[in-house]
């Protein structure tokens, strides 16, 4: 797989977007759905990457920059017609990487709480990312769970 910075312009990238916030909308109430539309995405102080293979767009992963010291996963999504190939975690680890490369200490991110959410979480898990209490402008909340990683010890 390729991994790229992405400029949000392709039509693969956008469906595969609209597939992501569908998702969300069906397994997160309203007022506990954080995930960005392409124009959130576009933010200054957010990188998003696509992940290709060949031409077939396997899937996506954002990056937002909270500080000069934290990093915040925003969005990772897997092509369906992608699925069991290993590429969450290779985007995952691509975002790791480059989050070590800035100097980041640790890298956040919040996810769903709902059983839809539980291979997400395990794969976060798997990463080293542990459970924590809600952080930058997030509240607690019953439908999210929070987790980090600490980079450096």
């Amino acid at each position: 797989m390729v991994i790229v910075i992405d400029d949000l312009t392709g039509s693969e990238v956008a469906s595969l977007l609209k597939e992501h916030l569908e998702s969300m909308r069906e397994h997160s109430p309203p007022e506990s759905k954080h995930a960005l539309d392409l124009e959130g995405l576009r933010k200054p102080e957010l990188t998003f990457w696509s992940g290709w293979e060949g031409e077939e767009l396997a899937g996506f992963i954002a990056l937002k920059e909270l500080d000069a010291t934290h990093g915040e996963i925003k969005s990772m999504r897997t092509a369906s017609t992608h699925l069991k190939k290993g590429i969450g975690s290779q985007l995952l680890q691509h975002v790791i990487n480059v989050v070590k490369e800035r100097g980041y200490e640790r890298i956040s991110l919040e996810t769903g709480s709902m059983a839809a959410f539980q291979p997400a979480r395990k794969l976060y898990e798997k990463f080293g990312f542990e459970y924590c209490s809600p952080f930058a402008e997030y509240q607690e909340d019953p439908n999210s769970m929070f987790m980090t990683k600490k980079l450096y010890e």
